[in-house]
């Protein structure tokens, strides 16, 4: 809500001033007229905000809708359109019901600028940062043709598959992540504790030491020594990946890394294969078209590089080419997916066989998910050997020779 200074004249011809909250100059317009004023010049007051406000904004804006309260509200609002309930009543109980300040305030300001006169769709966009492209895009074609209980059933079920996507991905990255960090770990206690204690008995014996237990003993030091060193550069090197990957070079750069990852990356492709085929077939049913369903889509996929390639597919087909032959020349998807595409290009059953394709990718990502332990725990065998193999060559082989030494 902003604040709205207003100059006006009444009925009788008499001017006067006032201020007014409201979402926007036009809803309060339309309560000056409503009202019987006329209203001459309105503009919007710059209210300054104390240190202590700006906190509280600051942590209304970083307390986000999740994925939950989204599938919760368009679980919602399709019982409530199909019961007849009018849509800014409807918004405006679950605006007061939610849990959420930060989707209260939200839900709060779309009722208003649906009480100004403006539609649905709009009204969402304003807030893209909780509304996707492809949630305004399937809200709007529901709005123009009288279904808006049945988009929202559509979206309510892409946002169901879409948590099931991420907890996929999650799974995913789970266990290799662990097995990273211990790896990490356990390098950082043994450089920074354990060897020095082996360095001290090294020293007392003042024996001439092998070339390995030397490196190992200078990789030591290096760590104790410049430990803050080793933090400070550790910070810079994700602050700047941080920085990289937030442009689209980097993002695209990086995305299409994801997708050539050792035992990962058939994962993550598959996935994201899941859930473009899951959003094109809900864009479709939902009446849109073809090209411009695509391009909706795009943005929902989740990866920049296959979204390129998803690109490329719509100006294939916006030149003339078949689904099918635009799809074949992206090299994303598997023969039976491309077999489903044109059976369903030539019958008319698209939506279905598309439902069918994410369905096998999902297939494909579970059984690909059993078997990633198992394909990782020979890293992890590798990696843990290695670690043995460096501290038994390189202090215990010695540490044992000195000691045999002291007991001649």
């Amino acid at each position: 809500m902003s604040l709205f200074e207003y100059h006006a004249k009444d009925s009788q011809g008499q001017s006067f001033h006032g201020e007014m909250e409201g979402s926007s100059a036009s809803l309060i317009a339309r309560q000056l007229t409503d009202s019987g004023a006329i209203p001459l010049n309105i503009r919007e007051v710059k209210i300054e905000v104390s240190d202590a406000q700006k906190f509280k904004l600051d942590w209304l804006k970083k307390n986000k809708v999740n994925l939950d309260e989204m599938i919760l509200f368009s679980r919602q609002m399709r019982s409530l359109m199909r019961a007849g309930i009018p849509i800014v009543r409807a918004i405006r109980g679950l605006s007061s019901s939610s849990q959420n300040p930060h989707f209260s305030s939200i839900l709060s300001e779309i009722a208003d600028s649906l009480e100004s006169g403006m539609d649905l769709a709009t009204s969402l966009k304003q807030h893209d940062g909780v509304f996707s492209h492809l949630y305004v895009s399937v809200i709007f074609v529901g709005e123009n043709t009288g279904k808006l209980d049945m988009a929202f059933q559509h979206i309510a079920k892409h946002l169901d598959l879409e948590r099931e996507t991420l907890k996929r991905i999650k799974s995913a990255t789970r266990y290799p992540t662990f097995v990273l960090v211990a790896i990490g770990i356990a390098i950082v206690i043994l450089n920074m504790f354990v060897i020095p204690a082996f360095a001290g008995v090294f020293a007392k014996f003042g024996a001439e030491l092998p070339w390995q237990t030397q490196v190992i003993l200078a990789v030591s030091n290096f760590f104790v020594e410049y430990w803050v060193v080793l933090l400070l550069f550790l910070g810079g090197v994700l602050y700047g990946g941080k920085r990289y990957l937030n442009t689209d070079a980097g993002r695209l750069k990086w995305d299409e890394k994801k997708l050539r990852m050792p035992v990962l990356g058939k994962i993550f492709e598959r996935i994201n294969l899941s859930r473009f085929c899951q959003s094109f077939a809900i864009v479709l049913d939902s009446g849109i078209p073809v090209t411009n369903g695509l391009t909706v889509v795009e943005g929902s996929v989740g990866n920049l590089y296959m979204e390129s390639k998803i690109g490329d597919m719509r100006k294939s087909i916006e030149r003339g080419d078949s689904i099918l032959n635009a799809a074949t020349a992206t090299n994303m998807f598997t023969p039976v997916v491309l077999q489903m595409m044109a059976v369903g290009e030539e019958s008319g059953t698209m939506v279905e066989l598309l439902d069918e394709a994410a369905s096998f990718y999902t297939e494909e990502v579970d059984y690909a998910l059993q078997g990633l332990t198992e394909a990782i725990e020979p890293l992890l065998i590798i990696a843990i050997g290695a670690m043995v193999l460096v501290m038994a060559l390189g202090v215990f082989l010695p540490l044992w020779d000195l000691s045999g030494v002291a007991a001649g």
